[in-house]
């Protein structure tokens, strides 16, 4: 068995509707459009979710939920987690050393009592604290 040997299963395809080709094709004169009207004429097209005038499924239905599109940021507390405390220099990349972050996380927020101190440790914008 080659790929160039392959069909498709009996019965699973089957031919395109070709219409507007003479009245013994079944499908001939109005090509299956009907008589006049809008819907007969080239260039129709209905609005996605038109209804017929009635109003439509999406305006009748309650619009519940909210999506923020601001970043929350990942909060760690200095008092229960003191190797970021005790640090240095505070960046995302220290704090990913001495805590697991995601790779996800963009910002992080340091609180605890003693958070305000480590403000001036802070070198990286994406983190803050409490008291900064």
């Amino acid at each position: 068995m080659a790929i160039e040997n392959l069909s498709p299963a009996e019965g699973s395809t089957k031919n395109r509707k070709r219409v507007g080709r003479g009245q013994g094709s079944g499908t001939g004169k109005t090509s299956a459009r009907g008589q006049k009207g809008q819907k007969s004429r080239s260039g129709y097209k209905r609005k996605r979710n038109f209804e017929g005038g009635q109003m439509q499924l999406a305006k009748r239905l309650p619009k519940i939920g909210f999506h923020s599109r601001n970043i929350k940021p990942y909060v760690i507390n200095v008092e229960k987690i003191t190797a970021v405390a005790e640090l240095a220099e505070i960046t995302m990349d220290s704090i990913r050393g001495v805590h697991k972050v995601a790779n996800s996380v963009k910002k992080i927020k340091l609180v605890g009592a003693s958070a305000k101190e480590l403000a001036s440790k802070i070198k990286d914008d994406n983190v803050t604290t409490t008291g900064k």
